[in-house]
């Protein structure tokens, strides 16, 4: 039956919906007796007739469903209990007049209105189970005649003031307003309409929750900022109020330069107070990240072009400045700084102080400005005694670190302890951060030998990071061992006997460990031999394809190889032969490590020769291929040949740029603590090094060519 009563509503049949109406009444009063026994305290339930015609707008059929329809028992017992809401409420505590403020626009809609308050006026003021009046509702669609149109139906009765500011004030269960809605959807002409008929509405919540004005700030809509202030006898009236304890300079601060400059100039109480964490406005603005204030900056220098009368090429080199980082200092750090100085000194409930905050987030320009402002800031210490350079560490802060370093005036915060009894360098080789060690070690103020709580220096520390067994040489941790070696750190108080008990206790495998450990052995191996495999295939398929071919059966040594007895053929062959054998030596190494029934010392052997002569056949067959190539290409293209040979070698630069990489980063450092000229040998003594362990196929392969090949031409 419902389903049918819409259908005539929504078609517009009058003489249909009149008999429907009849026939449904006639029911209504047979079950009426029923009704009377279960009278019950709730709210009725809405008819889907009435709703329909109130979504639809039809004021017709509304008109003439609420003007002819005679009451069933039911409805009558209802209206009895429940007088303020005669026709029912949704499963949303919604009524009639909910359902016209929200569902549509239209002067259909407005005599919907209309009419439903003539039959029931406390309508107006009724709220549904979110606590939204049908002001909340329209407000939220954004339909500003029908805020009209209910604030002027508030106005139709006695005390025409009073029931407007009654209606317009009442909070739903966010503690939020009509005004709160119309900010949120961004709506000027409605904030203007709300604030004209009550100035106190943007004093809401009472009681704390979110402001309108905090709302309109975090949603960034400058119009509407000043509509509420200036429609609140400028702040008069206004609250500033934020979830959470917060307040709208909270907000301001991660918004723009432009906010927060406003709100201090009206309210510059509001940089004092602190949230529910203990964090003030200053807090917000020094976490706010560098990489996504950005966006924010860009709109206020929009904002700040259109009121001035400079050129727009002027203004652009100023954004390009301030994106390069040469503009001065963060603006909105600065505005709340300048506002109240203490703020800086203010820790949050976790003992952090904005300094702490801004080096997290790595903010170095912030964390440079309140040095430059307060260098005393310097030595603030968190819940765990940290200063700011022991979060940069922690946080591989390394613009902030390189600041730090450089300036002298900072020189008595490099060695400071934390309650653990760890200095910034402790916290570094801990933390395996090899850029941030190296810009550490290469100040002489940083202490190397100083002792944590437990007696620990940073090289006793560099030691215990270095695990037994398998690793990676060029890893962060095995090279900060290896720099703090060279720089002649020294070790703690703590007996070897005793080091190395503890180092045992520290790196002792368990059972599943062990496992897991022998488990990642099969793993590489698996991983390795593929590679050792493709090597040995492909050095054993080029020994029997030389390039140039054969001679032919008939001539003087059939058979044999077109190309034999120059220097560079006999160098390919050489340099063929050693990637097969190295290769084939890794493959077989490779097959043990991965076999579970040898032991794991052993294992561990195989995998690492193996490693190593799997990385000498990648250099043989790296020299066989330029070699190859320049054997076919030489006579007919022999430009072609010797730009290939001179790029083929950058395949083994790769293989060792882990290597490099490292020591160009420790050049700096090592240069500080050792000097020039020891520093200049150890570069020479690693560079031969290097050369002998990674290269030696080279010398075997051109110095056997030039043996073979003494007195021939190449």
């Amino acid at each position: 039956m419902p389903d049918k009563l819409l259908m005539a509503t929504s078609q517009g049949d009058g003489k249909r919906l009149k008999d429907m109406l009849n026939k449904e009444d006639a029911a209504g009063t047979a079950s009426g007796n029923l009704a009377t026994i279960r009278k019950q305290p709730t709210p009725a339930t809405i008819s889907p007739v009435l709703l329909g015609l109130a979504c639809s707008g039809d004021s017709a059929g509304l008109d003439f469903l609420v003007n002819n329809r005679v009451a069933t028992q039911a409805q009558a017992e209802a209206e009895e209990i429940h007088g303020s809401l005669p026709w029912g409420v949704t499963v949303e505590g919604d009524t009639a007049l909910h359902a016209v403020a929200t569902c549509g626009r239209g002067d259909n809609f407005l005599t919907s209105t209309d009419i439903i308050h003539r039959k029931a006026r406390n309508l107006l003021f009724v709220q549904n189970k979110k606590g939204d009046t049908p002001v909340h509702c329209a407000a939220r669609a954004g339909n500003l005649e029908m805020v009209s149109c209910l604030i002027r139906l508030a106005k139709s009765g006695g005390e025409a003031v009073s029931r407007v500011k009654s209606l317009l004030e009442k909070e739903n269960k966010l503690k939020e307003t009509a005004l709160h809605e119309a900010v949120r959807i961004g709506k000027v002409e409605m904030v203007e309409l709300l604030m004209k008929e009550d100035q106190d509405l943007a004093g809401f919540p009472r009681t704390g929750g979110t402001s309108p004005m905090y709302l309109a700030i975090l949603l960034g809509n400058r119009v509407i900022v000043k509509k509420l202030y200036k429609m609140s006898d400028y702040g008069t009236s206004l609250s500033y109020s934020g979830p959470n304890g917060q307040n709208a300079l909270h907000a301001a601060a991660t918004r723009g330069r432009v906010f927060t400059k406003k709100l201090l100039k009206w309210n510059k109480a509001l940089s004092a107070q602190k949230d529910e964490t203990g964090s003030t406005p200053l807090h917000f603005a020094a976490a706010k990240s560098p990489n996504s204030s950005y966006s924010t900056q860009f709109h206020d220098d929009v904002h700040e072009w259109r009121k001035s009368n400079s050129t727009i090429a002027r203004q652009m080199c100023k954004k390009l400045l301030s994106l390069l980082g040469r503009d001065g200092w963060p603006k909105v750090c600065l505005k709340l700084l300048e506002a109240n100085p203490a703020a800086l000194y203010e820790p949050d409930h976790r003992g952090s102080y904005p300094i702490h905050i801004a080096t997290s987030v790595g903010a170095t320009r912030k964390v440079l400005l309140f040095l430059n402002r307060h260098p005393g800031s310097a030595g603030l210490r968190d819940a765990r005694g940290r200063t700011f350079l022991h979060i940069a560490v922690e946080k591989m802060a390394v613009g902030i670190l390189y600041h730090a370093t450089r300036d002298k005036s900072l020189e008595w915060i490099l060695n400071m302890r934390d309650k653990d009894g760890n200095t910034a360098m402790h916290l570094a080789v801990q933390g395996g951060r090899l850029r941030v060690f190296c810009r550490l070690l290469g100040n002489l103020k940083v202490g190397l030998d100083l002792p944590n709580a437990k007696g620990e220096t940073c090289l006793d520390l560099s030691r215990y990071k270095v695990p037994p067994g398998l690793y990676y040489s060029q890893n962060s941790e095995a090279c900060i061992r290896r720099a703090l070696a060279m720089v002649r750190a020294r070790s703690g108080t703590s007996r070897e006997d005793h080091f190395e008990e503890k180092y045992e206790r520290n790196h002792r495998l368990k059972p599943e460990e062990k496992n897991r450990e022998s488990d990642s052995m099969k793993d590489a191996t698996q991983t390795l031999s593929i590679g050792s495999v493709l090597i040995a295939t492909v050095t054993f398929g080029a020994t029997f394809a030389l390039p140039g071919g054969y001679k032919a059966d008939d001539r003087p040594n059939g058979g044999s190889p077109t190309l034999a007895g120059t220097y560079a053929f006999d160098a390919f062959m050489m340099a063929n032969t050693l990637a097969f054998i190295c290769s084939s030596m890794a493959t077989v190494g490779f097959m043990f490590s991965g076999t579970p029934m040898v032991n794991r010392r052993s294992r561990k052997f195989h995998l690492r020769s193996s490693v190593y002569f799997m990385e000498a056949s990648v250099t043989s067959l790296t020299a066989a291929f330029a070699l190859g190539v320049y054997l076919v290409l030489a006579p007919v293209a022999y430009k072609t040949a010797i730009a290939i040979c001179a790029i083929s070698p950058f395949a083994l630069l790769w293989k060792n740029v882990d290597y490099w990489k490292r020591w160009i980063r420790f050049a700096g450092p090592l240069l500080a603590r050792n000097g020039p000229c020891w520093t200049l040998q150890e570069f020479v003594r690693q560079f031969v090094w290097s050369i002998l362990l990674e290269l030696w196929p080279l010398v075997i392969i051109f110095c056997w060519a030039a043996f073979a090949n003494t007195g021939t031409h190449f």
